[in-house]
């Protein structure tokens, strides 16, 4: 659906962002990203949508567990991100924090894939959120290299 369908059948507010929350799990200098299986060629950092009740990172331990089986350890606050949502294709504001997890995350729920990229893979499509402003974040605090 795009941004005008959605905002003319009520879907959108188009004031509105879409609203996210993410994990940049980083382990050994590489990244964890997902792909869903509504768009299994795009990679995403795992999260999702807060619930109407929920703080940022209520949001983040309750998203982590369903999709990936794993509880973020010591999250940190990396950024606030605006960017176009590469599924929805709608603004998206998308708070990430860092994190390390508890075990080895297992994709679940609605995910298709994941992988840990060094971020210059060329057969990884990335979502624009991830490749024009975590990865350089990372980049830039010396998690991955550059």
């Amino acid at each position: 659906m795009t941004q005008e369908c959605a905002v003319a059948a009520g879907c959108l507010d188009e004031a509105k962002p879409l609203v996210v929350v993410a994990a940049a799990i980083v382990q050994e200098g590489r990244l964890l990203v997902v792909s869903k299986k509504a768009a299994p060629e795009v990679f995403y950092l795992p999260g999702g949508k807060p619930d109407a009740d929920e703080r940022p990172l209520e949001a983040l331990v309750r998203e982590l567990d369903e999709e990936l089986g794993v509880c973020p350890l010591a999250p940190r606050f990396l950024a606030d991100v605006e960017a176009l949502a590469a599924l929805e294709g709608v603004p998206m504001k998308m708070t990430v924090f860092e994190a390390d997890i508890d075990q080895i995350p297992r994709p679940a729920a609605e995910l298709a894939d994941m992988r840990w990229i060094s971020g210059s893979e060329p057969d990884v499509r990335l979502a624009p959120a991830v490749r024009d402003h975590v990865l350089p974040l990372l980049r830039q605090s010396g998690l991955i290299a550059s």
